[in-house]
């Protein structure tokens, strides 16, 4: 984000803040959809954090961390959303930047309709860090600075989401079994 900007909005300008507001929605409203995996939450809470700045624009220390700030913004209104959200979801909308580039269309669909199976098992704070980490690139001190958390609890964050991820793609990999009426009874 450009500082000069930042600090113009801070002042009061309306228009610097539109910009700023321009330029904020695509990337704060990618990171809502990764985290909470619904296009129309991923809107309300990108809404909620586009309030939060402007509420708190002017308490902002250092025009510098507005990104970090603003991301932390956004994932304490994922945090909310999810929590105010029914224990279902409705499918995604896949942007064609998502579309699979596999040669084996049908094999890449259920790859990713289990890994977004997966992915939803996960808590809220899980699937920020990942999503900050690996859909943004960000190294982990700034995922931490983002957070506002340590950069350790990232890596531990990261560490379990990951393994809970794996532990829920490989459930969805066991055969079930069937009973038959005879062991049913047993």
């Amino acid at each position: 984000m450009d500082r000069e900007l930042v600090i113009r909005a801070q002042g009061g300008d309306l228009g610097a803040f539109e910009a700023v507001v321009a330029s904020s929605h695509p990337r704060l409203y990618r990171v809502a959809q990764g985290i909470l995996r619904d296009a129309d939450r991923a809107e309300d809470a990108t809404q909620q954090a586009l309030i939060e700045i402007w509420k708190y624009l002017r308490r902002l220390r250092d025009p510098d961390r507005f990104d970090s700030w603003s991301y932390r913004l956004l994932v304490r209104a994922c945090v909310k959303e999810a929590k105010s959200s029914p224990r279902w979801m409705p499918g995604i909308e896949i942007s064609p930047s998502d579309e699979p580039r596999a040669t084996d269309a049908f094999g890449s669909v259920v790859d990713r309709d289990q890994l977004e199976r997966g992915f939803r098992r996960l808590s809220v704070e899980h699937r920020a860090v990942i999503v900050m980490r690996y859909l943004l690139d960000m190294p982990l001190e700034q995922v931490a600075d983002a957070l506002d958390i340590p950069v350790g609890t990232v890596g531990s964050r990261l560490n379990r989401a990951m393994r809970s991820l794996r532990a829920a793609l490989e459930a969805d990999e066991r055969p079930t079994t069937v009973l038959t009426e005879a062991q049913w009874s047993d």
